[in-house]
């Protein structure tokens, strides 16, 4: 007796949640059933955890139940006095449980020209792009995996509000080694002897080294001016030229007053002695 109690004992610890079950009806009511699980707890159902084969609404318990019928089951929550049960499948992984960097295994489900979905176990398919199947260039995800293949994946992230999971590959496989190219190797020149060192020259220092448009300037200028440059007169002879010059004028200022003093002279005497030879003719 005593026996048979710790036995029962271990199986109820051993009742977790989504642990799946084989069970027999053995009571019907208006809310649910009670099944016989073999756990040593009363384990009950409720209408709104029975699934219809069919896909119908359950208006009745006894629409989808049978007293003595054998159904799966899981757990869906475990009390001190009864054990709640589900004829829905649980989720494996619910978005409390999805965790970015983890690993997951998961089916391809659906295939389209930006990835694939994977079936993971959680409410939504994982999305696989495309850049995330293989570190090399994927032309089509089809050349990688196809539908129904089983494959491990890393979350990237995992948005709960979207309902959105995105998922690797590449993330899973190793790196691929870049192989380096061989360096090309230089040929070693032959020894050639010392060539003598040129005197340095001196040169005057300027503000600036000259340019060679500098040089082409000063070239130009050279070709431009005569051979011969008459040299330019002093200060002192450009005064006697000016003086030399002002004493010419005046002199033939007053070479033309003389002139002109004379000819209304020689006119005067004229008139003069007309008028006295009038006078004499007259007396």
């Amino acid at each position: 007796m005593e026996s048979s109690m710790v036995a029962e004992t271990d199986r109820t610890t051993e009742v977790k949640p989504k642990i799946k079950y084989s069970g027999k009806v053995v009571k019907i009511s208006l809310a649910g059933a009670v099944i016989d699980i073999g756990v040593g707890l009363p384990a009950v159902i409720h209408i709104s955890q029975l699934v219809s084969p069919t896909n119908e609404a359950i208006m009745k318990v006894e629409d989808v139940l049978s007293i003595g019928q054998v159904v799966d089951v899981w757990v869906k929550k475990v009390k001190e006095e009864r054990v709640e049960l589900t004829m829905i499948k649980p989720l494996d992984l619910e978005w409390r449980d999805i965790k970015k960097g983890m690993t997951v295994k998961g089916s391809v489900v659906r295939m389209e020209k930006f990835g694939a979905f994977l079936e993971i176990g959680a409410e939504r398919p994982g999305l696989v792009h495309i850049s995330e199947m293989a570190h090399g260039y994927v032309r089509a995800p089809s050349d990688v995996v196809k539908e129904g293949d089983e494959v491990e994946a890393q979350v990237l992230d995992v948005n709960r509000r979207k309902k959105q999971i995105k998922l690797s590959l590449k993330a899973l496989q190793p790196e691929p080694v870049k192989e380096e190219e061989p360096k090309p190797v230089r040929p070693v020149a032959e020894a050639q002897p010392p060539r003598p060192k040129d005197k340095p020259v001196r040169r005057k220092k300027t503000g600036r080294k000259p340019t060679d448009q500098d040089e082409a300037n000063a070239l130009l200028l050279n070709m431009e001016q005569p051979k011969q440059v008459e040299a330019e007169p002093t200060a002192m002879e450009m005064a006697l030229r000016e003086a030399m010059e002002k004493a010419k004028t005046k002199k033939k200022v007053q070479d033309a007053k003389t002139k002109h003093k004379a000819v209304s002279s020689n006119e005067q005497e004229e008139i003069l002695n007309r008028t006295l030879e009038q006078k004499a003719r007259t007396s």
